[in-house]
């Protein structure tokens, strides 16, 4: 990065965030992605946009009591980042999990500015949660603690102001104890939370949504560079929904999935990962994914952090942030890799994203190409707004046609500005765009 003005824009941010690694290496990415862009529009300089991007404009941090099944008090703590609102309302998960830190949150709501800026919705960036592990707990117990967590975010968050949904540790049954407290301490039924049941506003095809859009977007991806997913070996890290669903849309569209992991190990089937069968390990027993040898004793299970050393075509990291470091970037080019799409939030190394783009490899980055499932959020929205259910081929429709226009934004942003097959750039850009002529016309705020 050779402007002054991004280095003393960063220095800002690393001066004001001490001891937030995530944070600070999310805000560069974007920072050294932008400066063709800031060269050649002063004027986004002059408004000051990207001093107030980088600041969020809101950040609430609460105490979590809740009572276990033993009857004894337990606190954590919790939080929500309203980052940026200047194109909606804000819209971003609630992680539950024992690393949530105020780095990691505000992280994730300055990649969800971006990420909520390519889907075309208008939907404004924010992240929260807790370290709370649902892991281990009881229904009861994870009630308990969903309960306490929105009797205190509940003011803060609202359909027309905070729409907070699903992430790592929160799924159906969390937003479903989340939405019941809310609605019983406002007295009204609304579009607050996303993620849930279809029984009470939930959205048709977003469990599915993640993985399904990962794959929309490296399917348009491989297709402006003469290739397809049509018989290419894929690698898949995590196993939750994300990673389910993209194995399935995957293998749809004609790949192979030979491996799947979660944080215990790795599994490794030449003949194809059975999806029917990780979906009742991880789904319906919720046990670990080493259990697929008992079913499939062909297969290998391998302890620990390896699954990039099995070759492949294509990678698909969607299990969590810096999950491929440099040394496994450069393992995956070695085996033939030509295509990483990323289905977590921040999987790879700025190290890493330098070896793929110095080795010319296809590299979807996670603020598009994991945009599908806010993408889907924005569309329950809409449904909650006009009180309405569409189908799941029309859910699918339409984010198919999001996806696609999210890798077209990006390819026109990269080859506007000197970059051409630079996605990540193009995706920095191109969502930066959107937010900045917003703040920019509604002046100082």
């Amino acid at each position: 990065m050779k402007s002054q003005y991004l280095l003393d824009v960063l220095a800002t941010v690393e001066k004001r965030n001490p001891g937030e690694p995530e944070f600070i290496q999310a805000v560069t990415e974007v920072l050294e992605s932008l400066e063709p862009l800031i060269e050649a529009r002063p004027d986004l300089v002059e408004a000051g946009v990207l001093e107030r991007l980088v600041e969020p404009e809101r950040q609430i941090i609460f105490r979590v009591p809740w009572v276990d099944d033993n009857g004894k008090v337990q606190v954590n703590r919790g939080y929500r980042i309203q980052f940026n609102s200047a194109i909606g309302p804000y819209k971003g998960g609630i992680r539950l999990h024992p690393s949530v830190y105020i780095g990691i949150i505000k992280f994730l709501g300055f990649e969800q500015i971006f990420k909520n800026s390519l889907t075309t919705l208008p939907m404004g960036g924010a992240k929260g949660g807790s370290d709370f592990d649902p892991k281990g707990k009881s229904d009861g117990e994870v009630m308990r603690f969903c309960q306490s967590f929105i009797t205190e975010l509940f003011r803060h968050i609202g359909a027309d102001c905070d729409v907070p949904a699903g992430d790592i540790g929160t799924g159906g049954r969390e937003i479903g104890y989340m939405f019941g407290q809310y609605k019983r301490l406002v007295n009204e039924f609304t579009g607050v939370l996303t993620g849930k049941g279809l029984s009470f506003g939930g959205s048709l095809a977003r469990t599915e949504a993640t993985g399904f859009g990962l794959c929309y977007f490296t399917e348009e991806m491989l297709k402006a560079n003469g290739k397809s997913f049509k018989d290419q070996t894929v690698v898949i890290s995590g196993s939750g929904n994300v990673a389910t669903y993209a194995n399935q849309k995957a293998t749809a569209l004609g790949a192979k999935v030979v491996a799947m992991s979660d944080s215990n190990g790795y599994i490794y089937d030449p003949n194809g990962v059975d999806l029917a069968a990780i979906k009742q390990i991880k789904e319906v027993d919720r046990k670990r994914i080493k259990e697929y040898l008992i079913t499939h004793p062909t297969a290998e299970y391998h302890e620990g952090h390896g699954i990039w050393s099995v070759p492949c075509d294509i990678a698909l990291p969607c299990a969590t942030q810096n999950d491929i470091g440099k040394a496994d970037a450069e393992l995956l080019v070695k085996n033939g890799c030509y295509c990483v799409a990323e289905g977590a939030n921040m999987p790879s190394t700025p190290e890493a994203i330098e070896v793929f783009l110095a080795n010319n490899m296809l590299y979807g980055p996670a603020k598009a190409a994991n945009a599908g499932g806010v993408a889907t959020s924005g569309l329950e929205m809409s449904q909650n707004s006009i009180r309405y259910g569409w189908s799941f081929e029309e859910v699918d429709q339409k984010l198919h046609s999001i996806m696609k226009s999210i890798f077209a934004s990006c390819d026109e942003a990269a080859r506007t500005y000197g970059m051409e097959g630079n996605y990540m750039a193009g995706a920095n850009i191109a969502g930066f765009l959107k937010v900045a002529e917003a703040m920019k016309a509604q002046g100082c705020c």
